[in-house]
């Protein structure tokens, strides 16, 4: 039997916890206002550059809903992708996919995809479908590409096979480039923008030696990279036509992003990233702008040492991130809620948080977060990606297996 977790909050009782004040998004219902979801001593003591960039005001859901365990028994997932007819379809870190069907069901590996060296954070990574999937059953995923001398990460592209048993006609059409020998620091995430292209993560393979180059226009680790269907410098892309810079680079000074979304009203993309201890930060992405890393951040050294002498936080043309989080969050995928089932959710963004345990349910208001609440905190799971189903469902997917079903009860 699943296991089913209700969800709802009167305003009766909300009324006892709720501070006087009040915060309004023009596109959800009036929010009430509550003393902030983090409470723990922050690792520093790092002013924010504007009000409301950590610790945000909290939110609760009012509407009743459940989250349903809704499979379990993969073996170390880590993206999702929604078929036309509602199955989902994961990556296993491993290197294979597997199906999920509308009742839960889980399909046998999906074989066929390339190699892919699993230490450490590599493994087969975030998945996406052609927008043309109903027609031609194109899918395209990232991976950590085994080389000679170390590793990279990769984008490839197959078309699943109607059997769905096997990918064929596998091709691997990116490569980010310079190949290192580390385990760490893939990004990884992926999705199509509006006009048919695919931006694709890359982190800065964590080590000191690499860091620098998520500053460096020649190398794509530590970017946002566009590309076309077959792995080409996307046009309109703003170092395409620059010299002594890469063409696919969209966005740099990046550390570890492993999430995408855009807003389904404004088309806004944004993007989660791993940061440092107390700087995982959210995001607006925006052609050619620079988001500091590691020349500026909020966070410190995992050691607790100070990074950078002095250590800064802000910096005339880098990006300030739109919210950020410290202690921690470690952020991962991440999706728009675009749905009318549960309409105060409308348009609010939605994390799946690994070693924090749980999902960040995000309310944006002119691109700053004026709301914040823990989903599935009691679960105990590491949240790896999230995506919305076809009928105003909410699917994540955990570390330990799990598929989660989130929907109004």
């Amino acid at each position: 039997m699943r296991n089913i977790l209700s969800y709802a909050i009167t305003l009766a009782s909300l009324s006892t916890v709720a501070c006087n004040s009040s915060v309004k998004n023009n596109s959800t219902p009036q929010q009430d206002s509550l003393p902030p979801v983090e409470t723990q001593k922050s690792n520093t003591d790092y002013a924010p550059a504007f009000e409301g960039q950590t610790r945000a005001p909290g939110a609760l859901t009012k509407t009743p809903y459940e989250a349903i365990l809704f499979a379990e028994g993969l073996q170390s997932p880590w993206g999702i992708a929604v078929l036309p007819d509602g199955r989902l379809l994961i990556t296993e870190k491993e290197g294979t996919l597997r199906l999920i069907d509308n009742s839960g069901v889980l399909s046998q590996p999906i074989t066929g995809l390339p190699a892919v060296d699993s230490n450490g954070q590599g493994g087969a990574l975030g998945i996406a479908l052609d927008p043309d999937f109903s027609t031609n059953r194109i899918v395209y995923w990232a991976f950590s590409k085994p080389e000679k001398n170390g590793n990279q990460t990769a984008l490839a592209k197959g078309r699943l096979s109607d059997d769905e048993k096997t990918i064929e006609n596998v091709t691997v059409i990116y490569e980010a480039n310079p190949i290192y020998n580390g385990k760490l620091h893939y990004g990884g995430r992926l999705l199509f923008d509006k006009e048919g292209n695919i931006l694709l993560t890359v982190g800065e393979r964590s080590d000191l030696e690499t860091r620098e180059k998520a500053q460096d226009l020649n190398a794509a680790i530590g970017k946002i990279v566009r590309l076309t269907k077959d792995g080409k410098p996307a046009s309109g892309n703003p170092f395409i036509n620059k010299e002594n810079a890469l063409p696919e680079i969209y966005s740099y000074g990046h550390r570890n992003p492993q999430g995408l979304a855009l807003h389904p009203e404004t088309g806004t993309l944004y993007s989660s990233e791993f940061g440092p201890r107390g700087g995982d930060e959210l995001n607006k992405i925006e052609a050619g702008k620079n988001y500091g890393w590691p020349i500026i951040t909020y966070g410190i050294e995992y050691s607790g040492k100070e990074i950078g002498t002095p250590p800064i936080q802000q910096q005339e043309g880098l990006e300030q991130p739109v919210y950020y989080w410290d202690p921690v969050l470690s952020p991962s995928g991440m999706t728009f809620y675009s749905a009318e089932a549960i309409p105060e959710w409308k348009n609010n963004l939605f994390i799946a948080g690994l070693s924090s345990t749980h999902i960040a349910r995000l309310i944006l208001d002119n691109d700053k977060v004026i709301g914040e609440e823990r989903l599935l905190s009691k679960e105990g799971q590491r949240f790896r990606d999230i995506v919305q189903g076809n009928n105003g469902e909410l699917y994540t997917i955990t570390d330990g297996g799990r598929v989660y079903k989130i929907a109004k009860k």
